[in-house]
């Protein structure tokens, strides 16, 4: 499953609050990579303040490193970061990292405190021993709903990308076709299962192996950070099927996960930009995500779009 959208207009200001999806509407959610021509038509549907929050499972926010100015996101993040997320930025030698940093942790807390109906201040984030960042469990119900959300961040080439899921595991990935080292592409490559190697080797070197190879990269950190364990889960144990017009078609997990089926999304909401997405599959529920562009700050800035189908473990499954 593949989308692209429009843009909006660079750096936008605090009174425009965070403009999205000027027109043109939305491509097609199934547009085939790289091509701009739809598939099968799939509408984004845009989501109302009230309805947002409620029973979805996945919530998507893309947001620039020029989606907030850096002196705002230095005073958001002087009033909300932690102390050790302070320390952590202070450390940083070269100023566009730090600008990197507050960026993606500024929109952590805010997205996370429109979930969760708490002040972004209040929030408690922990890390495992692996390094994967959780919101702390609340003792009751979050004041939205739930009593606990999950999310994952990833940044790459000028963007920061959050997931955010209730009652499951998610991860996600964000990766720029530009200025890609060849090198650099051999050598992610090489971590690959046969399967997928040959995959991206029948393409032509240049643009279509770099988006072959890097679909597939995105696939997998998303996966193994849902599962999380990050780069400690060999990329050459599981296999992901995949094809230019359909997205993720077959995906063969790793020896300690054939129970449970997982969704796989793929995007592409800016020309150039890689997002992939994983999620537990759960059969009970008609699944959709919501995509959001620019800092987050209402809950209505918002579209939707149904995820795919299971793939991988037992369709039956349902993850606990």
């Amino acid at each position: 499953m593949t989308a692209s959208l429009t843009p909006p207009p660079p750096s936008p200001s605090l009174s425009a609050v965070a403009s999205v999806f000027p027109a043109p509407a939305l491509a097609a959610a199934s547009a085939p990579l790289p091509g701009p021509a739809p598939v099968s038509a799939v509408v984004p549907v845009a989501v109302a303040a009230a309805d947002v929050g409620t029973d979805e499972p996945v919530k998507l926010w893309l947001c620039p490193n020029d989606g907030l100015p850096p002196a705002v996101a230095g005073l958001l993040a002087a009033h909300w970061l932690d102390a050790q997320e302070q320390k952590t930025a202070s450390r940083f030698l070269f100023e566009r990292d730090r600008r990197q940093y507050l960026l993606a942790h500024t929109l952590v807390r805010r997205a996370l405190a429109l979930e969760a109906g708490l002040a972004e201040a209040e929030l408690v984030i922990w890390r495992s021993a692996r390094g994967r960042p959780f919101l702390r469990p609340a003792p009751g119900e979050l004041p939205r709903g739930g009593a606990q959300l999950d999310f994952n961040l990833s940044h790459a080439g000028g963007y920061s990308l959050l997931g955010i899921v209730r009652r499951h595991r998610i991860g996600v990935d964000v990766e720029r076709l530009e200025d890609r080292d060849e090198r650099a592409i051999t050598t992610i490559v090489r971590t690959f299962a046969g399967p997928e190697r040959e995959w991206v080797e029948q393409a032509a070197h240049g643009p279509d192996r770099d988006r072959r190879a890097l679909r597939v990269w995105t696939l997998k950190e998303a996966y193994s950070k849902a599962r999380g364990l990050g780069l400690g889960l060999p990329f050459d144990a599981f296999v992901f099927t995949l094809d230019d017009e359909r997205g993720v078609r077959a995906f063969t997990p790793p020896a300690d996960d054939t129970a449970r089926p997982w969704r796989f999304v793929e995007l592409e909401p800016v020309p150039g930009v890689l997002v992939a997405v994983a999620v537990p599959a759960d059969e009970a529920q008609d699944p959709v995500l919501h995509l959001g562009y620019g800092f987050p700050w209402s809950r209505s800035e918002l579209r939707s779009y149904p995820l795919p189908h299971p793939v991988g473990g037992h369709p039956a499954a349902v993850p606990a």
